[in-house]
């Protein structure tokens, strides 16, 4: 079974992601974490993160399993990834790993943006989820006041919604609801109750003939 989990920045996806992969044995991959390593790539060679042909040279390079996560998952991490993500051609060169990691013997759980509508459109269950702005900036806050970083809640909260338009408005792989998607608002739920909610569901697709 592929489960494909979709829905913007600090909505609670890639903890829900984990928690399934975990409870069925799956393989994971967030697949925002290839982004954020091309970007990185990038910045590590001084290059402008709108090189496109830079861009792409770091993407078919990429290991799916080799990431240094700490550093990838700082706040302007995100930044960067949300705008190498916008070039279509960086986007096709990842398409390929993805669609390859989807198909693990078994199946596999990948969280992103497109996962549902671009990456795995056949996925046997599709997730999306979201969570108000507000509610995501607090989460985001949160997890940076625990690592120790400067937690600035206006400024975590226009950076989520210049990603969401971003996100949104791109031409390649835009953030968006796939047709036979669930949708699971977050906003007042805990993890638990979340994880509760999205295993509801995907044991009732795989019921389901």
């Amino acid at each position: 079974m592929i489960i494909a989990i979709d829905g913007p920045a600090a909505s609670g996806k890639g903890t829900l992601a984990r928690r399934l992969a975990e409870h069925y044995g799956l393989p994971y991959l967030d697949t925002g974490l290839l982004y954020r390593a091309v970007a990185a790539s990038l910045i590590d060679a001084d290059r402008d993160l709108r090189d496109v042909d830079a861009a792409v040279a770091a993407a078919r390079g990429l290991a799916l399993t080799e990431f240094d996560e700490e550093r990838l998952r700082r706040a302007e991490m995100g930044e960067a990834a949300s705008i190498v993500a916008a070039a279509p051609e960086v986007r096709a060169a990842l398409v390929a790993a993805q669609r390859n990691f989807a198909r693990c013997p078994g199946g596999a759980v990948l969280d992103g943006r497109d996962i549902g509508t671009v990456i795995c459109p056949d996925a046997e269950a599709k997730i999306f989820v979201t969570a108000s702005a507000r509610a995501r900036a607090q989460r985001r806050a949160l997890e940076l006041a625990q690592r120790g970083e400067k937690a600035d809640y206006a400024a975590i909260l226009a950076d989520i919604v210049t990603r969401d338009a971003r996100d949104s408005a791109r031409a390649a792989g835009p953030l968006r609801v796939a047709a036979d998607a669930t949708i699971l608002d977050t906003s007042g739920m805990s993890v638990e109750a979340a994880f509760a909610e999205a295993l509801r569901f995907v044991e009732a697709r795989r019921r389901s003939p």
